[in-house]
């Protein structure tokens, strides 16, 4: 591999610009086979034509350390333009350098040890009564009440709205994610037109509950009270606009992410019984009167393998983009300034000299013996890597460990039968028929 200043030598990555202006970005959109079917013409390194912008794919451990070790030397993050625009310009997603790296460790305080367990209970009680709630149903789509499930503890957690899933947050926020990753055409019928309104109204929401909150003596323990006391190296607290973008981006990544990992959570532990039988059994070493705390779910080791496959074989994030802000190589192609890059979640996650049969669920893979996540630098990276790694990842964690345990503690759930179980891949993996059950309580 050789990595260099000078105008290249080496040729472009083979691959396919598409049609003009939109190239491939709608067969990347709606194909689920998209990139296995180019990396089985062009190899693991191709180019392509996608948000309007040529952009070229890459995959595995290699790929994503020269990545993540090379930001702001050669790459800086971005996102597609319909995400840029719909996430924010004063996102942390889209900040750039010192800004950035201020900013997270301003974010991060969200997100601490002592924060995080202030949180375990809220997620708890949110758990425990939406678990009661379906076994009374009896017969349900999972996967839209998995949604008002993580939607009601972000908006609790994040902003201290109650019930959160039942108000006119919730239906525009489903609407503006529609459009997050489109075609960025502003025309008011568009999806990205109907979600650009949708951001409008959103952040006014928030603007309001920001200045209520900001009447209150007590600025409250949620991540909105912490923002909210916050001040940067300076000393200044976050401007209005900010915090609104910071905001909407928290509601965002705790929430759209979560409600695909923890669906495919209860998807793959149905489709495996002996994994849930084991899960199960561990469960029984605990007492079940006893609240969850950070320090029980610790010692679930093999709750946290099962998660952990999990996020390896349906990362909820199929990959992310890297601005090329320098001519460089790698892999023996040259790989142009002002081009995008995409890495991949996914393939990464599939190498087949780190993850053995990789189509089959195993959570022994990360039995500690084994431990294939630590095998490898950048080879497991279902939260991404390097300085743009998912600020919430242990948030994540947390409430996907409390649902499992509640969930394997006292509930019981099958399969109805004809329904479709593919995933559709966009904006996160979800069951093209919603997963259709029967639940109700363990006897």
């Amino acid at each position: 591999m050789t990595i260099t200043n000078t105008k290249s030598l080496l040729p472009l990555p083979p691959g396919n610009f598409g049609l003009p202006f939109v190239g491939e970005t709608i067969s990347f959109l709606t194909d689920n086979t998209f990139a296995e079917t180019r990396e089985k013409k062009y190899g693991k390194i191709y180019k392509s034509h996608i948000f309007g912008s040529p952009t070229v794919f890459l995959a595995g451990a290699e790929a994503n350390k020269f990545l993540f070790s090379n930001e702001n030397k050669y790459f800086t993050a971005t996102w597609p333009k319909s995400t840029r625009i719909l996430l924010g310009p004063n996102s942390l997603s889209v900040q750039q350098g010192s800004l950035h790296q201020q900013r997270r460790r301003l974010l991060a305080q969200a997100f601490q040890p002592r924060a995080l367990a202030n949180y375990a209970p809220t997620m708890e009680t949110i758990t425990a009564s939406y678990l009661e709630k379906w076994a009374k149903m009896n017969t349900l789509t999972w996967y839209p009440q998995i949604r008002d499930y993580t939607f009601d503890i972000a908006s609790r957690l994040f902003i201290g709205s109650n019930g959160g899933s039942q108000t006119k947050l919730a239906s525009l926020f489903e609407e503006w994610v529609k459009g997050l990753f489109s075609i960025p055409l502003s025309l008011p019928w568009t999806r990205f037109g109907k979600s650009l309104r949708c951001r409008q109204k959103l952040l006014q929401h928030i603007e309001e509950i920001v200045l209520q909150r900001q009447q209150q003596q007590n600025l409250g323990e949620d991540a909105l009270g912490i923002l909210l006391q916050a001040r940067d190296e300076d000393g200044n607290a976050l401007p209005l606009d900010e915090l609104k973008d910071q905001i909407l981006l928290l509601l965002f990544a705790g929430h759209e992410t979560l409600t695909s990992a923890i669906a495919s959570f209860c998807l793959l532990i149905t489709q495996n019984p002996n994994v849930l039988t084991r899960a199960r059994e561990e469960q029984k070493q605990f007492s079940p009167t006893e609240p969850l705390t950070t320090e029980n779910l610790k010692q679930m080791t093999y709750l946290e393998q099962v998660l952990k496959e999990v996020l390896r074989l349906i990362p909820p994030v199929g990959g992310g983009f890297r601005q090329v802000i320098q001519d460089c190589e790698f892999g023996g192609y040259s790989i142009p300034k002002g081009w995008l890059i995409r890495y991949q979640i996914g393939k990464t996650q599939q190498d087949e000299t780190l993850y053995p049969e990789h189509n089959n669920f195993d959570p022994d893979r990360f039995a500690p013996e084994n431990a294939v996540d630590k095998q490898k630098i950048f080879g497991y990276i279902p939260f991404g890597g390097g300085m743009r790694e998912c600020l919430g990842k242990e948030f994540a964690r947390l409430e996907m460990k409390i649902f499992a345990a509640k969930l394997l503690r006292g509930y019981e759930w099958e399969l109805l039968p004809e329904q479709d179980l593919s995933l559709v891949a966009v904006p996160t993996p979800n069951p093209r028929d919603g997963l259709k059950i029967k639940f109700w309580h363990l006897v």
